[in-house]
């Protein structure tokens, strides 16, 4: 029987027409509850707090313009503008973390996995960037929220997942979470700020969450 996330993918306009229909709950092994739903328009003032209590070394591994509202404000208007689909966790509070996708692949992205003998699709291939909160590390929150993430893309028509920028290579914890969820690694490169960074790949599929 085809499964009819292949018949009829998702559009960026789908999720930001009905994002109701994209929330789930959580539950983190503390026994802490959360909801995982799309970033809205009105999270501007929430995201701008979550941006700003980033600390130095989070930055680091994020690739955000900024950490500020004017950020957070450019990245709510963007819903169902370009190629990005962003998601959010938060508790009753506030947010504590922030996934994203990309339809897009960058030509950078393209050359080095070709160069690893990987050939990558535009049309089934996607871009993965996690951000957490840093008192939401290590607390499985990841780990849960993934599998969702992964049925997401599949239902978009996405089949395999690379990470947004890589991974640097001395990030010996965020490396272990993404071996332990499924990617592996397939190369390495030097970032502009000329980072020795991993390259990492994952298949996507049909049913996850």
């Amino acid at each position: 029987m085809n499964d009819p996330r292949q018949l009829h993918p998702l559009t960026l306009a789908d999720v930001a027409a009905q994002p109701d229909s994209f929330y789930h709950s959580l539950t983190l092994p503390c026994g802490e509850t959360l909801t995982f739903r799309p970033l809205l328009p009105d999270d501007d003032a929430p995201l701008a707090q979550f941006l700003t209590a980033l600390s130095p070394q989070t930055r680091a591994c994020a690739t955000f313009a900024g950490y500020d509202l004017a950020t957070a404000q450019e990245l709510c208007a963007a819903i169902a503008r370009y190629d990005k689909l962003r998601l959010v966790a938060t508790t009753a509070e506030r947010i504590v973390a922030l996934f994203e996708l990309s339809f897009d692949l960058t030509s950078d992205d393209i050359a080095r996995y070709q160069s690893y003998d990987l050939l990558l699709d535009v049309a089934t291939a996607c871009r993965f960037g996690p951000t957490i909160a840093d008192d939401y590390q290590n607390r499985g929150l990841g780990s849960a929220l993934l599998p969702h993430v992964l049925d997401l893309a599949y239902r978009f028509g996405r089949r395999r997942m690379i990470l947004w920028g890589g991974v640097m290579a001395d990030n010996q914890r965020a490396i272990h979470y993404y071996q332990k969820n499924g990617f592996q690694l397939v190369g390495q490169f030097c970032n502009a700020a000329n980072i020795l960074c991993y390259d990492m790949i994952r298949a996507i599929p049909e049913s996850n969450a």
